[in-house]
């Protein structure tokens, strides 16, 4: 869906998502980057321009740029999926960083806003996040942020290459959500 949700802090500024970032993101990307997504690695900018459309036509879907703030450079992708306002609930995903900003203060940075956004400014009681069991990287960022092992739904996705995923579900409540604020901000020290 189209917005006009601008987050920014930490150093980093998630814009709204649109073709013109098209070329540096699929700079950022190859098979072994993309393996925990749904659809094929894309490896031209009309593949990664479709991909961003596409997210854009999504229902309940806000997706993003996420850029460093001083200079505007093009570090990844992430979104809100799955909104529900009238229950409360939203999940954070489709996430991806090119390594350059793998295991520094961006991801942390981003969820961080993500989480304030979606805790403070819609009063969420949930959120939501995912990867495919075989993303060991994208697990253990969610459990190191303060995701809660919810359980594993089994062959629950297709991957890329057509063979059959599980996918790892965590969530963050409300009630939990000053204690995973606080983790964040120290990562961010």
């Amino acid at each position: 869906m189209q917005h006009d949700l601008v987050l920014e802090g930490n150093g980093v500024r998630l814009v709204p998502l649109g073709v013109e970032h098209a070329p540096a993101l699929v700079a950022l990307v190859d098979d072994a980057l993309w393996r925990g997504m749904t659809s094929p690695t894309p490896t031209t900018t009309d593949e990664m321009a479709a991909t961003i459309i596409a997210a854009q036509q999504t229902p309940a879907r806000l997706a993003f740029a996420v850029l460093g703030a001083a200079t505007g450079e093009v570090r990844g992708s992430t979104s809100f999926y799955d909104w529900a306002p009238e229950l409360a609930r939203v999940e954070i995903g489709h996430t991806y960083y090119g390594r350059d900003w793998w295991g520094g203060t961006t991801n942390p940075a981003t969820k961080l806003l993500l989480l304030s956004h979606a805790f403070d400014a819609w009063g969420c009681a949930r959120v939501a996040l995912r990867a495919d069991t075989e993303n060991t990287r994208s697990l253990a960022a969610i459990q190191r942020m303060g995701g809660v092992p919810e359980g594993v739904l089994r062959s629950h996705r297709v991957r890329p290459d057509g063979s059959r995923g599980d996918t790892a579900y965590f969530s963050i409540l409300a009630p939990e959500w000053p204690a995973v604020r606080a983790g964040l901000e120290a990562r961010l020290g």
